[in-house]
This record gives C-alpha cells, sequence and structure tokens, in this order.
C-alpha cells in the first residue's frame, strides 16, 4: 500500500474520525512551537515517542473513556532525533495508520532558509542533533538529504523563515479547518523572489515580466489588493492572454493532482517586491479556482505576514 493514498470518506463519516498529525521538519525550523500550536487547537500532543510505539498511541482512539470514544486529536512529532527513525519505517507508521479507517491522518512538514536557521542556532547556541562536534551547516546539510523522503509525503508544507510563532498557529489552524474535506485543495500565495522561494511551492509562476506599478508613485504605496493596481495591471497587454495561458495550463492538472490523493496543491506566484503583480495574480487565479467549484486559499507572504 502507497503511504501517500488518502481514505476517500463522505462528510458525516469524516466527522467520526479521529484526527492525528504527525509533525516532521528541520531541526530549528519549529517542530516544537508546531506542537505547542496543535495544543492550543485543543489536540493532545506527544513528541519524540520511538517510531514502533506510533501506532499502539493512535489506537487509543478504540479505547472507551467513561464510556464514550476518545477522540480527541493527536500530534504527534517525529524527527531525525526519534529512536529508530528511518524513511522506511516512517513510511509504514503512516501506511499503517492510514489503514485503520478510525482516524484522519495528515503529515505536516515544518522547514526554513538554511540562513535563518544557522541565525537562529547562533542565537539561542543549541548544538544541532546531527552536529555536536562541527559546524552546524554540516547537520543542517546531512539532515536535509535525511529527511527530504519525508518531506515528499508531507501533505501540510509550512515555510517559518522570517516568520513569527503567531504566523505559524495562524496557518496550522487555517489548514486544518480544511482537513475534514474531500478533495483538492489549492494554495495561492504571492512572494517577492528577493526573499527567496516558498519552500513548499508544488508550482512557481514568474509574473515579474508584467508592467510594475512600483514605479509609479501613485501606486508604489499601495498593494494588488487596491482596484488602481489591479487596473494597471490589467492594462498590461500581455495580462488577459497570460492569464488565459496560466488556466489552460493548470486546469488539466487539478483532478490529476486529486486522483493522486493530493490534499493540498500550492502554486506560487512571484515578483520582484511581492506586493503588487504578485497579489493581484494570485487573487485572480483564487476567483477563478472556487468557481471551479474546488477549494481555494490565498495569502500574501510579503503583506500579510502569513504563512502557507
Amino acid at each position: 500500500m502507497n503511504p501517500t493514498t488518502k481514505k476517500s470518506t463522505n462528510k458525516n463519516s469524516q466527522d467520526k474520525l479521529r484526527q492525528v498529525v504527525l509533525v516532521s521538519g528541520m531541526s530549528g525550523a519549529g517542530k516544537t512551537t508546531a506542537l505547542k500550536a496543535l495544543e492550543d487547537l485543543g489536540f493532545e500532543a506527544v513528541d519524540n515517542i520511538p517510531l514502533s510505539l506510533i501506532a499502539n498511541l493512535a489506537a487509543a482512539a478504540t479505547n472507551l473513556d467513561n464510556n464514550k470514544k476518545h477522540t480527541r486529536a493527536l500530534g504527534i512529532g517525529v524527527d531525525i532525533r526519534t529512536r529508530d527513525f528511518n524513511f522506511d519505517a516512517f513510511a509504514n507508521v503512516v501506511t499503517m495508520l492510514r489503514g485503520d479507517k478510525t482516524l484522519d491522518v495528515k503529515i505536516l512538514f515544518v522547514d526554513c532558509n538554511d540562513d535563518e536557521l544557522l541565525l537562529r542556532y547562533s542565537e539561542t547556541r543549541h548544538r544541532h542533533p546531527l552536529a555536536q562536534d562541527r559546524p552546524v551547516i554540516d547537520g543542517i546539510n546531512l539532515e536535509r538529504t535525511l529527511i527530504a523522503p519525508v518531506a515528499s509525503l508531507a501533505d501540510i508544507k509550512i515555510d517559518t523563515t522570517q516568520r513569527s510563532p503567531g504566523d505559524l498557529k495562524n496557518a496550522l489552524s487555517k489548514h486544518l479547518e480544511n482537513s475534514a474535506s474531500d478533495g483538492l485543495v489549492v494554495v495561492l500565495t504571492s512572494f517577492a523572489f528577493p526573499h527567496g522561494l516558498p519552500r513548499e511551492a508544488d508550482m512557481v509562476l514568474d509574473v515579474r515580466f508584467l508592467q510594475n506599478p512600483h514605479y509609479d508613485q501613485a501606486l508604489r504605496k499601495l498593494s494588488g489588493m487596491d482596484k488602481a493596481v489591479q487596473k494597471f495591471i490589467e492594462n498590461d497587454p500581455d495580462f488577459t492572454d497570460f492569464m488565459k495561458n496560466t488556466k489552460s495550463l493548470i486546469k488539466p492538472l487539478l483532478p490529476r493532482f486529486a486522483a493522486e490523493g493530493k490534499s493540498y496543491l500550492t502554486i506560487a506566484i512571484g515578483c520582484t517586491g511581492g506586493r503588487h503583480r504578485s497579489v493581484f495574480v494570485a487573487e485572480c487565479l483564487g476567483k477563478w479556482i472556487g468557481e471551479e467549484g474546488l477549494k481555494a486559499q490565498v495569502f500574501h507572504r510579503e503583506i500579510d505576514n502569513k504563512l502557507v
């Protein structure tokens, strides 16, 4: 059985399932913060138990508590510090959990760029778990190699670079709001190329070819949410054809991603400042995807200071 296979259930049966979120990611990227955020959202959070015990812990959902099923959601931290951790063992645990029809299982992967990870280790003076007697960057590089297969299975990816714990909690809450929904959720996020690509992106669109409102003094301090900026971008002679062609590219892919069992598809739209062109294009695509009958979430990394 493929560990990425999702269960197909109707809404009534989904409501009865116990949520289990496996929280993984890079050391220092915010896994502990994510677990605390889950606790604030009503989850029971457990960190660093051996992989061999996770299935038994999740199976507690079938135990009776005062003659009622214990259905409190469960968040479990899993990373390279976990005893007996390796990808094959992790994949086996995921397969086992998803074989339990009483559980709704999601994998959350928390990431951060290397420069900020180095800064965080420097500020806290903590040692990287894989670089006890070596430079921190050596541990980061090794961990990326070891943890990459887990990231490939993730249902939810959140990049915490330059983001606060509150941002992480808000993003996680928004993602989990949709965890009981069947079908694909398309996440549109605008961003600025100079600040780096969103690590969670499945597709990246570059809209820097469009005329830039930044150079119009009357529009510079506005954003792609403002009508004056939107009109300016729409008047670009290449805008209409670009949107038409982009929709033609994306539309046939959506049912294919859904058929593969993917819960989220993240499309990142970038421009120079992440405030004008990318914001408006993300809003346009989000509206269109809603009209296509799919769930869409729109985030603007540079102007909202929110995560995806």
